[in-house]
């Protein structure tokens, strides 16, 4: 009796398992590989290596969180373009100043897959950190870039792969 429920577990899980993506990816099965096109730098005041920046975060994060390889061609690619890179002061003060300033990051990006042109999307996706306006960017741009990278790479990954 003992050997039938534990094979009768074994099996629910690997059906299971195979019905059921933890991470919550849909990726086509006959899709294999992933490009990232070195995307483009149109925001003024920008770092000038943001855009190279930005394409690894996102070449990484497909290859940490999805079973895809890198190509120079693959089967599905993505490119685009840093549109706005912008400091902007918030929480304006009795005496004229502001206490936050936020650093606003905007980027365009194309998803192509030739196999399936209906899977086919542009969108635009915008993050932003705010910072005491006492602190000097210069000092804590690099930080605040990959926090903003970071939350792009997360929201551009679910729109590519989780259907959202």
């Amino acid at each position: 009796m003992r050997k039938l429920i534990v094979f009768g577990v074994t099996l629910m899980l690997i059906t299971f398992y195979s019905c059921y993506s933890f991470k919550g990816t849909s990726i086509p099965a006959e899709v294999k590989t992933f490009t990232v096109i070195q995307f483009e730098n149109y925001a003024s005041n920008s770092l000038p290596a943001l855009p190279q920046i930005f394409s690894e975060a996102l070449k990484d994060k497909i290859l940490s969180e999805s079973r895809l390889n890198y190509a120079d061609e693959g089967d599905i690619s993505f490119k685009g373009a840093i549109t706005r890179y912008q400091v902007t002061p918030q929480a304006p003060t009795a005496d004229a100043t502001s206490a936050f300033n936020r650093l606003d990051i905007e980027v365009s990006v194309e998803y192509s897959c030739p196999a399936d042109r209906t899977q086919n999307w542009t969108s635009k996706f915008n993050r932003f950190a705010e910072f005491e306006s006492s602190q000097d960017l210069i000092s804590i741009q690099e930080q605040l870039v990959e926090q903003i990278n970071e939350e792009l790479v997360e929201d551009i990954f679910r729109k590519a792969f989780n259907n959202w």
